[in-house]
């Protein structure tokens, strides 16, 4: 199969239905992608996995809503893997990509050589926050550290913070091809239950602590339509997910023929970040001049770094904050 064929579904979120069902979903596959989020950085293995497994959630969860600007994800913990942050930034225009960043701060004096990658966090929370631009209020739903995994976390979240029963699949790790560099590939498929109204809302779930599960929001036809799907994916092998020799379509089909599967047109998705020295003097303008003189360096700089990109900023002081002496050079 050539590299030609294969750029037709690398870096792409397809969306689908399953009409039987009553059950919409994504498949993704992050490769380009998921190579230059890892790229920015030099991560012990333990946390670029953490890393994979989050951008790859975030590029399903963050297609299936539509955002006018931007969907994050944040994974909080008390462990020596501190914070996993992702933004998903929705395309700006129609035909044009997705765009996804992601990045993590860790202890690696702290960080055990052995291990599950999950354990590492510790305890702590899982958050969504979906933010529609200016002159919007940003939204932000939190659910324990729970259930061994990201994507468990994000399957509690959608069913206790909108009774939305939901299930990943998700398969990433390094891989070489014959003549090519080694290099990430990442595969996902997302289940969720179309939007009703639930009875069991306000219930206490079967779940760790107490948390709602799908078996706590579904009843009747509707849980053993879940329950089928479910069943089916079951059946999917980690190298289907990640490719690339099966494509998206194809696999729904080798999954879910008999549950009428319905796709429509994928999404393109690729490493991008909104860093600038814009946004930069924008953070640093609520800090007043005595706040920058103790950030400015020996040499008579401000100096900032992008988590996400790694990219470099030196802002003259005088120019910045709130009490700012001089706007004369902002723009240098």
């Amino acid at each position: 199969m050539s590299i030609a064929t294969k750029l037709a579904w690398d870096d792409t979120v397809l969306p689908f239905q399953l009409d039987r069902s009553d059950i919409r979903g994504r498949v993704a596959r992050l490769d380009g992608a998921l190579d230059e989020i890892l790229g920015q950085h030099n991560y012990p293995a333990a946390i670029e996995a953490l890393v994979a497994e989050a951008a790859l959630l975030t590029a399903l969860i963050g297609q299936t809503i539509k955002l006018r600007w931007k969907l994050s994800l944040q994974i909080r913990g008390d462990g020596p893997a501190r914070l996993i942050a992702t933004d998903y930034y929705g395309p700006t225009e129609e035909g044009a990509p997705a765009r996804i960043r992601a990045y993590a701060s860790f202890d690696a004096d702290r960080l055990p050589e052995t291990g599950a990658p999950f354990s590492f966090i510790g305890k702590g929370y899982f958050a969504i926050l979906i933010d529609q631009g200016r002159d919007m209020v940003p939204y932000q739903g939190i659910t324990p550290i729970a259930g061994g995994s990201l994507s468990a976390c994000a399957e509690t979240y959608f069913a206790q913070s909108e009774q939305l029963p939901t299930r990943f699949a998700l398969s990433f790790g390094r891989s070489q091809e014959p003549g090519r560099p080694e290099s990430w590939r990442a595969g996902g498929i997302m289940l969720q239950h179309m939007p009703k109204a639930s009875p069991f809302a306000a219930q206490e779930g079967s779940g760790e602590g107490g948390l709602l599960g799908s078996g706590d929001i579904l009843e009747g036809e509707d849980e053993e339509n879940w329950t089928r799907a479910n069943l089916l994916l079951d059946t999917v092998e980690e190298m289907e997910l990640v490719g690339p020799s099966v494509a998206p379509s194809d696999l729904l089909v080798r999954l879910f023929h008999e549950e009428i599967p319905r796709v429509y047109e994928p999404q393109i998705v690729k490493f991008g970040c909104t860093c600038s020295e814009e946004r930069v003097r924008e953070s640093l303008s609520i800090y007043s001049a005595r706040d920058i003189g103790h950030m400015t360096t020996p040499e008579g700089i401000v100096t900032a770094d992008c988590q996400f990109c790694g990219a470099h900023y030196e802002l003259n002081p005088k120019t910045l904050g709130f009490e700012a002496e001089d706007h004369s050079d902002a723009a240098e």
